[in-house]
């Protein structure tokens, strides 16, 4: 059966308590944990050794589809009527979007140590204790917009220079790719300051906290931001029909170094779950968007 996937905007206060429910239940149980961990241990960047399926790879959008279907089916173990909601971040852009309310994700950090405490995920509820990351608190953090080196939510026109590339990657493959819609979608770039972050990028550094490193799966609101992210995905598709959906087509071979073994081509396996990106390029079977 088909699921739908909505704009949180428009999600009903039942549809909030019972995706916030089914979030809560699958952290009691440790098995939100392991999506942290898999993040985490997935986040290879451009300067390290190893293959890149997560981050700064072309397999960034392919990868994150089956990320985000992997937890919808953990919390459909728990309520089948739950399925992941999107947050529109060139529509809700400031802190008083309902978003933000304590019927969903809860609130800003406060300003002493960033700790969140409004909402379900706040540490005084007992119910969300970071366990898997790189800091020493046990809370969730978040730092909106970042006061002290202020940085906005993306526009929509940063997103329409994005979703305008008629081509989805190109080589060399990375965070330093001129061209491409899957670069400038994830949001990489050569500015400098806060100007060098746009789309997806700018998203994690604006709720800051927890956002800003691999561990940013311990905030909640990534799977909003990724499955908004997954729907531009759509969105590009149904715009550039003619254009290949993946890129590259064949790996890099031995000659082609350093990006042989470090990229996913479309017919390579993406780990954790040995699936390739092409079988993630539609998903209409599976879920659509309201």
């Amino acid at each position: 059966m088909v699921h739908t996937r909505k704009n949180q905007a428009r999600l009903t206060s039942a549809e909030k308590r019972r995706f916030v429910n089914a979030v809560l239940d699958l952290k009691r149980r440790g098995e939100y944990d392991e999506f942290v961990r898999i993040h985490v241990e997935h986040y290879v960047s451009d300067g390290e050794d190893g293959l890149r399926v997560a981050h700064m790879t072309p397999s960034f959008l392919p990868w994150h589809r089956r990320f985000l279907l992997e937890f919808e089916r953990a919390l459909q173990r728990l309520d089948s009527s739950v399925t992941v909601p999107y947050w529109d971040w060139t529509a809700d852009r400031s802190p008083g979007a309902s978003l933000w309310g304590s019927g969903l994700m809860g609130g800003n950090g406060r300003r002493s140590d960033r700790q969140v405490m409004t909402g379900p995920f706040a540490r005084s509820n007992g119910t969300w204790i970071i366990t898997e990351g790189e800091t020493d608190g046990d809370f969730l953090m978040r730092d909106f917009g970042r006061p002290q080196n202020p940085i906005e939510l993306p526009t929509k026109a940063t997103l329409d220079w994005a979703m305008r590339d008629p081509v989805y990657d190109r080589a060399p493959w990375d965070s330093t790719s001129d061209g491409g819609f899957r670069n400038k979608l994830e949001g990489w770039t050569s500015g400098a300051g806060n100007s060098k972050w746009r789309n997806h990028n700018r998203v994690h550094r604006w709720v800051g906290g927890h956002m800003l490193g691999g561990a940013s799966v311990n905030d909640p609101v990534f799977w909003l931001n990724h499955a908004f992210v997954d729907l531009l995905w759509d969105r590009w598709q149904a715009r550039h029909p003619r254009s290949a959906p993946y890129l590259p087509e064949k790996p890099p071979g031995p000659g082609k170094r350093p990006l042989h073994g470090r990229i996913c081509a479309r017919f390579e396996r993406m780990p954790p779950w040995d699936v390739k990106p092409d079988e993630l390029i539609g998903h209409r079977g599976i879920y659509r968007y309201a």
